[in-house]
């Protein structure tokens, strides 16, 4: 698998972990720091449709600006979706991290070892 980006936030062990790997593995990739450089409704979207799953699926429900919305009330169907997409780029804490993806359209959410490995394998 070539020409990855990869969403991360640099203070995450998971996130650090999966450069790691990728760079034991010498993948080729970009590190898009995704606090900083905070993706838009339609890249998030995007991402949303690669991984087939809904934003509340990619949600931190912990983080406190989670629980400063009440996320845990938010309704979880389509009518919703946006809401919950807006949230995301309003808040890019909650996007769940690290996420992962290729040129050939694929994504992963690369929290373990083994999804980076899957995203490798592509």
């Amino acid at each position: 698998m070539s020409g990855m980006e990869i969403w991360i936030n640099p203070a995450c062990s998971k996130c650090r972990s999966a450069i790691s790997l990728l760079d034991a593995e010498g993948a080729d990739y970009t590190v898009r720091r995704y606090l900083e450089d905070v993706p838009s409704a339609d890249e998030i979207r995007e991402v949303l449709t690669r991984l087939g799953l809904e934003p509340w699926d990619i949600t931190r429900t912990q983080e406190a600006a989670a629980k400063e919305l009440g996320l845990r009330d938010w309704p979880r169907d389509e009518a919703s979706r946006d809401r919950w997409i807006t949230a995301l780029t309003e808040h890019p804490k909650l996007i769940q991290r690290p996420i992962i993806t290729a040129d050939d359209g694929t994504a992963v959410v690369g929290r373990t070892d083994e999804a980076v490995r899957d995203a490798l394998s592509r």
